[in-house]
């Protein structure tokens, strides 16, 4: 294998490379036996991998779209503890759904993971179905996520490719096609059945992510540690993944107001970006600069949100003689589905009693930034809080994490190695 020839063709593809493998038994137990050996000595010990059920695998794939694993893992743990199957799970409500992912992001991915709850308690008598076609047919489950509950639940000798699997395939064969156009996606898939084993697909794929996520890196790839570089055809590995120009950030101001009276605060149901999820009352942009708002904000952060850049504003409000439809005041939020950024400014506001504001500048390396990558808020020692009833803070709960992470590592070792 190592001293197979490059063969160029359309798109870039190391066609001799792929049919020297196919043809050579021998140099694919080669590199299984590479990567296996390198997985039992570095491979991750991950919650998800000391289970078979799939319930308990669907949760973690679902919670691994777009989100990174140590992010992950508190919010698998709690959410095993909140809905331990699929009926605890189905039998939820859409709030307490939301509130317990609250902090991943993406939440249309709680709201797949409860409807397809519902559907297998209510069609499929509680049975997750082995078929990957039958898998596909419910909320949420695309290709990817049908085929790593088929092989880490049920040990189907089924590839799978995402970001760290397609990052290593696309250097691997030396592929220069995009791997985010048709041909390209088609071809990951196809490279990817071609170096299963003919048993134990589910240690290999585990190996394979692990390998992906730890030493195929994205910018940086550790060559010189990497137990299969003899494979390898990429003479410049750092420059693969070829994928298509991203989508330009647009830049977008959201302006909210923070109403607090009589110990509660009034919060609306939002029916857009978070549909189902309680916010702070919604501004028009005008309407900040009349009277009855102060000149600064009282708080402004700025959090991403696919392809966007969003800085939320929130100023101080009081409270209207008569409430709109969609809007409740709440004594607690404590057990209220919010997204993080308005539970943050919450938090901010009514915790330190002044003026908050987001500063985005480059992290000078002193750890004015906090751990998720925001900046750290600026204190203004300003605005007389006196009007917010301090008892309301003692009900509010923190959050964790940003609304976006950013996709990256995964997923399941295999039962027959130790952890």
């Amino acid at each position: 294998m190592g001293a197979c020839r490059a063969v160029a063709c359309e798109g870039g593809l190391d066609v001799g490379c792929l049919r020297q493998m196919a043809q050579a038994p021998q140099d694919l137990r080669a590199f299984h036996h590479s990567l296996f050996r390198w997985y039992r000595r570095h491979g991750r010990d991950l919650p998800w991998r000391r289970t078979g059920d799939p319930y308990a695998i669907l949760v973690s794939e679902f919670m691994l779209q777009q989100t990174q694993v140590a992010t992950v893992i508190p919010y698998y743990h709690d959410w095993l503890r909140r809905f331990p199957d699929f009926h605890s799970l189905a039998r939820a409500s859409e709030n307490e759904v939301l509130r317990a992912w609250q902090g991943l992001g993406y939440y249309a991915r709680a709201r797949n993971l409860h409807a397809t709850a519902k559907t297998v308690v209510g069609r499929l008598g509680g049975n997750f179905p082995r078929d990957i076609e039958q898998m596909r047919q419910l909320p949420g489950i695309g290709k990817y996520s049908a085929h790593a509950v088929a092989s880490f639940a049920f040990d189907q000798p089924v590839p799978i490719v995402e970001a760290n699997t397609a990052r290593v395939l696309a250097r691997l064969f030396n592929l220069r096609v995009s791997i985010d156009s048709n041909a390209g996606r088609k071809t990951l898939w196809q490279r990817g059945a071609s170096l299963l084993p003919k048993a134990d697909a589910a240690t290999f794929n585990s190996a394979f992510l692990d390998l992906g996520a730890l030493v195929c890196v994205a910018r940086k790839p550790r060559c010189d540690i990497c137990a299969v570089k003899a494979f390898c055809r990429a003479k410049n590995p750092a420059a693969l993944p070829v994928r298509k120009s991203r989508h330009e950030t647009k830049q977008l101001i959201e302006i909210h107001a923070l109403i607090v009276s009589q110990g509660g605060i009034l919060l609306e149901q939002s029916r857009n970006r978070w549909r189902g999820m309680w916010i702070l009352p919604r501004l028009e942009h005008d309407q900040s600069k009349q009277r009855c708002f102060q000149r600064r904000a009282v708080h402004e952060s700025v959090f991403p949100f696919t392809h966007h850049r969003v800085t939320l504003s929130v100023y101080r409000r009081p409270a209207p003689k008569r409430i709109t439809p969609g809007q409740q005041w709440f004594k607690s939020i404590e057990e209220v589905a919010m997204p993080s950024p308005h539970r943050r400014a919450i938090d901010a506001v009514l915790d330190a009693g002044f003026s908050v504001q987001h500063e985005q500048q480059k992290d000078p390396g002193n750890g004015s930034y906090n751990r998720d990558r925001n900046a750290k808020p600026r204190i203004i020692p300003k605005a007389n809080f006196k009007m917010f009833p301090r008892g309301f803070h003692d009900d509010h709960i923190r959050d964790r994490t940003d609304d976006c992470k950013i996709a990256g590592e995964s997923r399941r070792q295999g039962q027959h190695f130790p952890h």
